[in-house]
């Protein structure tokens, strides 16, 4: 009975080495090392400082690296993630600076509106005032992938100023997590991919919305199908690259922003084989 059992459990022994042998190119899992923090944000002001009158409000959710083992590459990534959410006026300041900048600088704009504002309240007639003098922005970004040595984030922004509607942005980004550098088309595709990859972003843009000609996309409010390209507005997971082309920038704004999802084998021929996001595609 006893060598019966010694038996079996030499057997799944060298089964399980057999498993674990067959497995050698499977890929780590395991998240990045990065500590994050994050800083919200939430101000509101009224026109005179009259809570009876038109405001303001801003809404911050700034999510940044706080903690990682490289402290040069810690720098940049911080750096690259105040600029594409705060934008180059708020470039090489710290996340806490740039919050802290940006939410004054936003209050003190819109308090410029207020010498405006008084001379409307002054024409005194039956029209209302007030509308077109509310504003308000909201924006977050969101850690999207995290592993293997890549980070890749989107920043999402939408803000009123008065007009007829708001306007909304996406704005994807990857990094390289051994060199802190920002990962861009051409690090990744092989020379001259922009008309093959373009014309495989037409076919899914048409198949997710249900034509079976691409050309058709023009009678639902996308603009010429022949200047949808490759637009740099990219993010990288474990299973492909997703392009995002915000509002007006392919279509109408009734359209609003389209994501396309492009699996690693379907454009796995117009990838660089040395590229930084080599390892995470399947063999």
């Amino acid at each position: 009975m006893s060598t019966q059992i010694c038996k079996n459990l030499i057997a799944l022994f060298l089964l399980g080495m057999f498993v674990t042998g067959c497995n050698t190119n499977t890929k780590r899992t395991a998240d990045n090392d990065i500590k994050f923090d994050s800083i919200r944000v939430d101000r509101t002001y009224h026109l005179l400082d009259n809570p009876d009158n038109p405001n303001c409000n801003l809404q911050l959710n700034f999510t940044y690296p706080a903690k990682f083992s490289d402290k040069e590459i810690l720098k940049k990534m911080q750096n690259d993630f105040v600029l594409s959410y705060f934008g180059e006026n708020y470039e090489n300041l710290s996340p806490e600076e740039a919050v802290a900048k940006y939410t004054e600088d936003y209050l003190n704009n819109y308090k410029e509106l207020e010498a405006d504002f008084k001379a409307e309240l002054e024409k005194k007639d039956d029209l209302p005032v007030g509308a077109w003098f509310s504003y308000f922005e909201m924006s977050s970004d969101e850690i999207v992938y995290n592993q293997n040595d890549i980070l890749s984030y989107t920043v999402s922004f939408e803000n009123y100023t008065g007009g007829a509607h708001g306007s909304h942005a996406y704005n994807n980004h990857v990094i390289n997590l051994k060199t802190g550098n920002a990962i861009t088309e051409e690090d990744i595709f092989i020379e001259n991919f922009q008309d093959s990859l373009a014309q495989i972003l037409i076919d899914h843009i048409a198949k997710q919305n249900k034509v079976e000609n691409p050309k058709d996309l023009e009678n639902i409010g996308f603009f010429s199908v022949e200047e949808i390209f490759p637009n740099g507005n990219f993010l990288v997971d474990g299973n492909g690259i997703t392009y995002t082309f915000n509002e007006y920038e392919i279509a109408a704004y009734v359209v609003r922003e389209t994501n396309v999802f492009l699996p690693y084998a379907e454009i796995q021929y117009l990838l660089k084989k040395d590229s930084p996001i080599a390892k995470l595609i399947d063999n």
